[in-house]
């Protein structure tokens, strides 16, 4: 290890110093809110789901073969990136290796590789090509867990075999960290069979990737906190009160996250994406929204319109999700979500329940609704905590997800405090 790499003798040291630099490395990730996950291997040649390696107890060797069907396009990174781009979001996550242990670049530690079989291309070299020239920012996944390496099970049980591994382990993220510029986002996936962050090195580990990327942003499956948490299959703040963020990763038919086939019933809706991404801002996360592309790298037919609506309607929504949102205070607001930014609050109207809508908790007299969707001005009347939106249309003036949106604008970043009007309501809180 080189001096940089040893620079903080204890973890609380290494904490202090990321946690002093956090504010400034977030404030894009922040600003950014959704992004795009691609999860691309040799799982999506089976199309089985990317854990039936081990699910179906595959031999690696007959794994191995794998290799000799998968072959994505030239071309398929920029696929994904053009229609992050159209979709709204702002960067990208890459799965460069995923448990199967098969690494999508021309790695130096192992010949099981896309470089050295399969396309024979240097995957991960033409997604960051892709992403940067779109404008997004770039992150790469990294699963500690390898179903394929001979040490990687033996680790838990055999030291020379940890030690074989954790060398391994480091060089490939080293690679990943050195020979291809700029990176924006490690991401973590299962730290399996090492119990906790002592097992993997974890300190130095980062320290090393810190060292090479000291602007980076790191998740939390190191076992370590880092910058942001992952909450998986769900939309639900993780938030710590010590200023790191929290992203939710969701996959598009809810059953894999690489390719499977026969699942395209189960895809969302461009509606299902804005209730996610609503309640994300509303709660001050991101969202990590993933596809599985097909085995030549084909974006899945069933993700393409639900993702490009999502895209129109960012395009005159955006204000409500894009920029330095402010947590929002509000809850028991129902059906609607609400995102805050400085002295104005969002009202996402999920469900178009009539030509009213009203909203409690908020003590700061406001001054002016508009209607995001149209543009129009909206008429609301305010009497103490209570707030009324009324002559709203009878129809939902949204045609693409059937989701408006109110702009509410306050003097002052709006006090909010809900308060019981009834002794019945006070008994519950």
């Amino acid at each position: 290890m080189t001096q940089q790499e040893t620079t903080y003798t204890t973890r609380r040291q290494y904490l202090d110093a990321i946690a002093a630099t956090r504010d400034s490395r977030m404030q894009w990730w922040r600003e950014a809110r959704f992004g795009m996950f691609v999860h691309l291997g040799l799982y999506s040649v089976l199309g089985r789901h990317e854990w039936a390696m081990a699910t179906e107890c595959i031999p690696a060797a007959e794994y191995e073969c794998l290799a000799d069907d998968f072959h994505p396009k030239p071309g398929c990174a920029q696929e994904w990136a053009r229609l992050a781009k159209a979709s709204g979001m702002k960067y990208m996550v890459f799965t460069t290796k995923h448990h199967e242990g098969y690494c999508l670049w021309d790695s130096k530690q192992t010949d099981f590789n896309s470089f050295q079989s399969g396309p024979k291309r240097d995957l991960v070299a033409e997604y960051v090509e892709a992403c940067r020239a779109e404008g997004l920012r770039v992150g790469l996944y990294y699963s500690l867990m390898d179903w394929h390496h001979s040490d990687g099970g033996a680790c838990l049980v055999d030291p020379n075999a940890r030690r074989r591994f954790l060398d391994y382990s480091r060089a490939l993220v080293r690679e990943l960290m050195s020979n291809y510029g700029k990176i924006d986002i490690l991401w973590y996936d299962v730290p399996n069979p090492l119990a906790n962050a002592e097992g993997w090195e974890s300190d130095a580990l980062n320290q090393m990737v810190r060292s090479l990327q000291p602007d980076i942003l790191i998740n939390n499956r190191s076992q370590l906190d880092e910058d942001f948490a992952t909450p998986e299959g769900k939309v639900v703040a993780e938030n710590d009160g010590i200023g790191r963020g929290w992203e939710a990763c969701m996959t598009f038919n809810h059953e894999s996250w690489g390719y499977m086939h026969g699942v395209e019933i189960d895809a969302f809706r461009c509606r299902d994406i804005l209730k996610m991404l609503a309640t994300a801002c509303q709660d001050g996360g991101n969202l990590l929204l993933n596809i599985g592309p097909l085995p030549d790298g084909s974006v899945p037919p069933d993700a393409v319109e639900p993702l490009q609506a999502t895209g129109r309607w960012l395009e005159r929504h955006g204000e409500a999700v894009y920029g330095g949102l402010d947590p929002a205070g509000a809850f028991l607001q129902f059906p609607v979500r609400v995102s805050r930014k400085g002295s104005s609050v969002y009202v996402w109207r999920i469900v178009w329940a009539g030509t009213e809508q009203g909203l409690g908790g908020y003590q700061t007299p406001l001054e002016r609704v508009t209607c995001v969707t149209t543009g129009e001005k909206v008429d609301f009347t305010q009497e103490g905590s209570r707030i009324l939106l009324k002559n709203l249309p009878q129809i939902c003036p949204d045609k693409e997800a059937s989701l408006a949106v109110f702009k509410l604008e306050f003097p002052q970043p709006p006090e909010y405090r809900w308060a019981p009007t009834t002794p019945a309501l006070s008994a519950l809180w």
